[in-house]
């Protein structure tokens, strides 16, 4: 099997590469645009790998992911690649309708030309092709104090970002009722660990930490995630490229649920005994400010599909990985 990875050089990309090739026999074709997300130096411990291959381009190029389909003969895609930040999607959202709705539907596209003679008729050896599509909770809205999300929550996404992957969501689909791909997709919450952009939160915040700069917190800190290890989602991601049912959706959450305050103390009470300073907590760096526009409250995942029928659970408390994540950004930001 040789499977097109794409935005493999990003967070969560990069790490599934690692895992994939690690665990499997698999041949990755690793696409990424390398805009400033995508950093290939996490990557260089398998850029040897036999089964591995990069390749520098945009998912929006119909020519390039036609011609790679045949050349490499791909018969598998997970598609990571995608604008994420939330922030970035408030001040620029036309970059998150060209990658997240343009770039889904030129890969479904060159996908069902390369593996489909017609609708719901694969192309003899393409009939276990797989179209595996990465979203996030947040294309649910958001929650109130109780309650999780489910497969079955209705869709009502809150910002440019999660309405961009809604709308690709959507197209996911719709390609699997009209034309009969083998699509399923996996509906993640907030991730965290090694390789994440500086941008993100927990980066933030121990950087800033670090550096002895205020740790900047929206509004009043109270907005609350579901925290999932990079390394459990990975997990649950190979779970359901590999076993999970034609057109189904399958929620991925860590079940473990912080207000963006509480990330911050428990990230600056590790710092106080890894990296102590004289006369000061880190926690005094945390500060308050001006809370992002239409920022969801509460994001909260019922995993208990992928759990129930798929065996998949989170093995990674948020205290053992975070201990993991910061150590990882020690490293990083200590050369």
């Amino acid at each position: 099997m040789t499977v097109l990875i794409t935005g493999g050089a990003g967070f969560i990309g990069s790490n599934f590469i690692k895992h994939i090739l690690a665990k499997t026999n698999i041949s990755v074709i690793n696409l990424d645009k390398l805009t400033y997300a995508g950093e290939l130096s996490y990557l260089k411990d398998v850029e040897s790998h036999p089964n591995y291959i990069f390749v520098k381009g945009d998912i929006c190029d119909t020519d390039l992911l036609q011609e790679m389909f045949a050349k490499y003969n791909i018969t598998a895609v997970i598609h990571f690649a995608a604008e994420s930040h939330v922030d970035n999607s408030i001040n620029a959202p036309r970059n998150f309708i060209k990658t997240n709705i343009e770039g889904t539907f030129t890969l479904l596209e060159a996908a069902k030309k390369h593996w489909l003679l017609s609708p719901h008729k694969p192309k003899p050896g393409y009939e276990t092709a797989r179209f595996h599509h990465i979203s996030t909770d947040e294309v649910y809205g958001s929650l109130g104090p109780t309650g999780a999300f489910t497969e079955e929550t209705p869709y009502a996404p809150n910002s440019p970002y999660s309405a961009s992957k809604a709308a690709s969501d959507f197209l996911v689909r719709s390609y699997h009722h009209t034309y009969g791909l083998n699509a399923v997709t996996t509906n993640c919450s907030n991730n965290y660990g090694p390789h994440q952009h500086d941008e993100k939160l927990i980066p933030t915040i121990i950087r800033k930490a670090l550096n002895n700069q205020p740790i900047p917190i929206y509004g009043t800190g109270q907005n609350i995630r579901d925290w999932l290890y990079v390394e459990d989602h990975c997990e649950g991601i190979m779970l359901a490229f590999e076993k999970g049912v034609s057109g189904e959706t399958y929620n991925i959450g860590g079940n473990n649920e912080l207000s963006n305050f509480q990330v911050a103390e428990i990230i600056c009470k590790h710092l106080n005994k890894l990296v102590p300073r004289v006369n000061m907590r880190y926690e005094d760096l945390i500060t308050f400010v001006a809370d992002r526009p239409g920022h969801d409250f509460r994001y909260a995942i019922n995993a208990s599909k992928i759990t129930n029928t798929l065996g998949w659970k989170a093995k990674e408390t948020f205290e053992t990985g975070i201990g993991k994540t910061i150590s990882w950004y020690l490293k990083k930001y200590s050369k």
